[in-house]
């Protein structure tokens, strides 16, 4: 089929799409990861303010949130919102949107499960109910910037979810006929590529409900002025090293002061928990990502993505993609990987050997771009539970509250995890704590030294599954059966 702009479609697809092969052109790939900053694009900003001052000296307060990452700041400002009269502090050990908040693919959806399949898996009884919670929550989400002036530059241009291998197919076209009527369209490999053209495409789900895209440190740094302005007192550079029993109360310890508090509220995620009996529900597993340049207009019309919908590959490790608002292409996933011991380092927000297999395959999905090379390129930490979807919870007798195990769909669920731990501090049942999905707790992820070559051959296995279309082999398979998942 000619398009204008665009060359005849190649007959052949390669097989498989994204296998173990060794990464093509090295000298172009070389040259296109050159200039990439590792500073992660959206916090190369002029807009990143200054941070807060840090915590020094005795202060009291009601609420104390710990973290500032998307949990902790909606944690914060729910809290005000509901009580104005509210004493909130929030303590954020490095700045606001630093780690998580301020490096994911900006990628917004309403799902609390980490989508419909991991829902049906381990809560096929609420999954509806969650799934209307969800869009509840998305939609309050929308509302709440709105309301605050929060410029994140929200956008709902769709969801594109696409088939780059036969196997997939079914899947997609499946997921279509049993969702609710008008929540996704399916697409034939011809429609797909009228979408986004690559020759990768074989299909494609429409979704348009319940997905948006931000700019993630805009979010966060406007949850934060919006939290300023509502009364909430901010240290940033303030980590916290422990919890102390305090009367009726709780306090919590930085390296310089102390703040005791009526009851606290943990938002650390993927960082170790304050709560020792929760440590091994949360695995640090760490994502890697590169931006292009900005992209013209001839070279967006060579791949005919034109109407800006946020983009996934349906393969177990699969790659997330996007256009910002200046038309450059985030281009991230595939490559989730976890560093031995666990340890949350800044040399490992750099990974040479994923920056070059993440630019061979989007090499490899728009050949049209050949000559296009790679502003910024860097990686960050996600909080990956055995579920793939989050958890919370209470301890020291319901004065403190935590919610963690995001999996990298976090930009909305944590408002939900926000609304969830406030409404356990409140210590009154309401739908929230009800659901089994928050009552519950995933499986903990066994310690090291056993993690790291688990972790590893899960990995391999889920490599192999995709390379064998889909094929689970012993070891996902009975990691299915336990109720434990893992993907990219």
């Amino acid at each position: 089929m000619l398009v204008a702009g665009r060359s005849t479609r190649p007959t052949a697809v390669p097989e498989p799409a994204y296998g173990p092969r060794a990464v093509g052109d090295a000298a172009g790939i070389d040259a296109a990861l050159r200039p990439a900053s590792p500073v992660p694009f959206w916090l190369d900003s002029p807009a990143r303010p200054t941070p807060e001052p840090a915590l020094a000296g005795a202060a009291t307060a009601d609420l104390v949130v710990v973290g500032g990452g998307y949990c902790g700041l909606w944690t914060a400002l729910l809290a005000k919102e509901r009580e104005p009269e509210r004493d909130v502090v929030l303590l954020e050990a490095r700045e606001i949107a630093w780690a998580a908040s301020g490096r994911n693919g900006g990628f917004c959806e309403s799902t609390l499960t980490h989508g419909a399949e991991n829902g049906d898996r381990h809560f096929p009884d609420e999954r509806r109910q969650l799934d209307r919670l969800g869009l509840e929550n998305f939609a309050e989400f929308r509302e709440t910037l709105v309301r605050h002036s929060i410029d994140a530059e929200f956008e709902t241009p769709g969801g594109l979810t696409v088939a780059t291998e036969p196997h997939q197919v079914p899947g997609l076209r499946a997921l279509a006929e049993t969702a609710p009527a008008g929540h996704y369209t399916f697409l034939d490999a011809d429609r797909v590529r009228s979408v986004v053209d690559s020759p990768l495409y074989r299909a494609g789900l429409l979704e348009t409900e319940g997905v948006a895209l931000v700019h993630p440190a805009k979010l966060a740094w406007g949850l934060r002025r919006a939290c300023l302005e509502l009364g909430v007192r901010i240290h940033e550079r303030s980590p916290v090293v422990g919890l102390d029993r305090d009367g009726d109360g709780v306090a919590v310890r930085t390296r310089a002061g102390r703040v005791r508090a009526r009851s606290v509220a943990l938002a650390t995620n993927g960082f170790p928990s304050l709560i020792r009996r929760t440590r091994l529900l949360t695995v640090p597993v760490y994502d890697y990502a590169l931006m292009t340049e900005p992209l013209t207009a001839d070279q967006l019309t060579s791949i005919g993505w034109t109407g800006r919908q946020g983009v996934t590959d349906s393969s177990r490790q699969f790659h997330y993609y996007r256009l910002s608002a200046d038309n450059r292409i985030l281009w991230g996933g595939y490559d989730a990987v976890y560093h031995r011991g666990g340890r949350i380092r800044p040399a490992q927000d750099r990974r040479e050997q994923t920056f070059r297999l993440l630019a061979d395959h989007f090499f490899r999905t728009f050949p049209p771009l050949a000559d296009v090379r790679f502003s910024h390129a860097w990686g960050g930490m996600i909080d990956m539970s055995s579920r793939l979807m989050a958890f919370h919870g209470t301890a020291w007798h319901g004065r403190v509250a935590y919610s963690a195990g995001y999996t990298g769909l976090g930009v909305a669920a944590t408002r939900f995890g926000a609304k969830v731990m406030l409404d356990l501090l409140a210590g009154k049942p309401t739908e929230l704590t009800e659901l089994r999905a928050v009552g519950s707790l995933p499986i903990p992820i066994p310690p090291e030294p056993v993690r790291y070559p688990a972790i590893t051959l899960t990995r391999r296995a889920v490599a192999r599954s995709d390379a064998r279309g889909g094929k689970d082999g012993l070891l996902l398979r009975s990691l299915d059966a336990l109720g434990v998942g893992f993907d990219s």
